[in-house]
């Protein structure tokens, strides 16, 4: 299992949500790749982490559909399951459709800022064809809503779906869709200047499920 050279798990916390971050982060990156099996003395070597912290984030990268484990056997990554991604965008479609309904009377002139911003990068990402970037720039987009909702159970429910689509969007990155998005965006952030709450929630609805396979 090759894995990164570098640990992203800062010593002095060890966190075990660092742990589960770190291992994720590389899933949705591509670095681990799907079908490829996760050993745990080399995470352990990896991320300079005890046995324990890792197999509390592998299972709950099972949880979000990332890594499949076989008792007894082995854990694996999760290969691609285009209609697993397909169902879950439908979830993610309505989570964060509701996250705009409840942000969007509640935005302020800088979180409209950050949206503009966060859109901006998106579209400066693919000016020079940087996947991570453009995913990134999306997150952040969608980070602005789902924080100013205030609702926590909410932003659960969302980090436990998302790995998967932002997965997906790595290893089949369209720019087409993704250039499309940002004129969606531009819709949404209108919406939401407006405080038109029903509006902001159908736009952001039909930005997911636009991105259907």
């Amino acid at each position: 299992m090759p894995v990164p050279t570098t640990s992203p798990v800062r010593r002095r916390t060890l966190l075990r949500d660092d742990v589960y971050r770190a291992i994720r982060d590389a899933i949705v990156r591509g670095q681990l790749r799907p079908g490829e099996k996760l050993v745990d003395t080399q995470l352990q070597e990896w991320l300079a982490v005890s046995r324990t912290p890792i197999r509390e984030a592998l299972l709950r990268l099972e949880r979000t559909g990332l890594v499949t484990a076989v008792p007894g056997r082995s854990t694996v990554v999760t290969p691609h399951d285009e209609t697993a991604v397909e169902q879950t965008r439908v979830v993610a479609a309505e989570l964060h459709a509701l996250a705009s309904r409840l942000a969007a009377p509640r935005l302020e002139p800088a979180d409209l800022q950050r949206l503009r911003a966060a859109n901006d990068s998106l579209r400066q990402g693919l000016d020079v064809q940087d996947p991570e970037q453009c995913v990134e720039a999306d997150d952040a987009f969608h980070e602005v809503f789902a924080h100013v909702s205030g609702n926590s159970t909410l932003t659960a429910q969302l980090e436990q779906v998302m790995p998967v689509l932002r997965r997906a969007e790595y290893l089949h990155f369209d720019s087409a869709r993704a250039r499309a998005s940002v004129a969606h965006h531009e819709q949404i952030i209108d919406a939401a200047a407006q405080g038109d709450a029903d509006l902001c929630a159908d736009l952001t609805r039909e930005n997911w499920l636009a991105l259907e396979a």
